[in-house]
């Protein structure tokens, strides 16, 4: 037993070091990019050189659970591959090690990858993405103000906005909107249960006003009312509350509500359900790398591996991307859309690793 579990980290040190290399590697790659692509921005409004700085680092959360399949794949095939090329995986086999027992230490360090995958996923990539729009929205739309707890802040000309909970399809809650006069004086509050934008245009329903007059406050009830604001909704959810950048509570959150209101939940519950299978998605690529390696000749250079492992990670992004939009236009549930392609690369890998000797 104990020998065992000596079999198990020393192949699954292996596997995670090489992941990690790739991920660091790709994270480099990815980011000089992403930086490049920010500096056609510095100079308007007040972005800066730092400021793009700053939001490609609040954005690398993000790109490290993106890039957590293709580098748990690139990874298990150069870690495990180099085992073979030392033959230290046929001298532990020919020791009484079986095959399920070499599986089952790769997907030991599989379940690592996983576990960290829904760790970024839930906890730290939501946030940071969040932070990082807002910091760059407010830098080049002068509208976004901040984002937190207390909901989203934005400004309109002499109006601050607070809304707290942003639903599907330009739709929103709790809506606060603060007026004040050219001397900064506090001109009339408004508080509105609900608002929307239909056909270029803001409406509030179910309002409470107060207007601050000469003689003193007025108030005022309305069922409904348009207001004149410039406020862009399409930037509100990009900035805060992009589906695919969300938490899965949150999803759940949102799905729930727009359900209980009748409106479409398509698009969250696609991100929903891509949010569940994403980390799957990771196990699935270090299980299919297992017999990839173990059924390839001795002589496979490294440089081969990754070539076929990018490969296989890009084709299967692609094809991911694809299943979620073919399911959006034929009306495709969207956990078939979300776990279809993952459970094909299962079946794939279950098959060769039967096959495998």
């Amino acid at each position: 037993m104990a020998s065992m579990k000596i079999v198990d980290r020393y192949i699954g040190r292996n596997v995670i070091g090489a992941t990690l290399t790739v991920l660091v590697v790709l994270l480099a790659i990815f980011t000089f990019f992403a930086f490049i692509d920010e500096l056609e921005d510095i100079g308007r409004g007040t972005y800066t050189l730092t400021l793009a700085a700053a939001y490609v680092g609040l954005s690398l959360p993000g790109l490290v659970y993106q890039l957590f399949p293709i580098a748990a794949l690139i990874g298990a095939l150069i870690g495990l591959g180099s085992l073979v090329e030392r033959n230290e995986i046929a001298v532990v086999r020919c020791a009484g090690v079986s095959k399920l027992r070499v599986i089952a230490a790769v997907m030991k360090a599989g379940a690592i990858f996983v576990i960290a995958a829904v760790l970024i996923g839930e906890l730290v990539f939501p946030p940071a993405e969040q932070h990082a729009r807002v910091l760059r929205g407010d830098a080049l739309e002068k509208t976004v103000a901040r984002l937190g707890g207390e909901g989203f802040w934005a400004r309109d000309g002499n109006s601050y906005i607070n809304i707290r909970e942003v639903l599907p399809g330009h739709r929103f809650r709790d809506v606060q909107i603060f007026e004040f006069d050219d001397d900064q004086h506090l001109v009339a509050a408004t508080v509105a249960a609900s608002a929307e934008y239909v056909d270029g245009q803001w409406l509030l329903h179910d309002i409470g006003q107060t207007r601050f007059v000469d003689g003193g406050p007025r108030a005022v009830d309305l069922d409904e009312a348009r207001w004149d604001s410039t406020l862009d909704p399409a930037l509100i959810g990009m900035t805060a509350l992009k589906p695919d950048t969300l938490a899965t509570t949150d999803l759940l959150r949102y799905v729930e509500f727009a359900h209980r209101n009748g409106q479409n939940a398509q698009t969250w519950e696609y991100a929903l359900w891509g949010k569940l299978a994403y980390p799957l998605a990771t196990a699935v690529m270090v299980y299919l790398a297992i017999p990839l390696v173990l059924r390839a000749s001795r002589g496979v250079t490294m440089g081969r591996r990754i070539l076929v492992g990018a490969v296989i990670g890009l084709g299967f992004h692609i094809v991911n991307q694809a299943a979620a939009h073919l399911g959006v236009v034929f009306g495709v549930p969207a956990a078939w859309s979300a776990l279809l392609p993952t459970a094909v690369l299962f079946v794939c890998g279950t098959v060769l690793n039967h096959r495998t000797p």
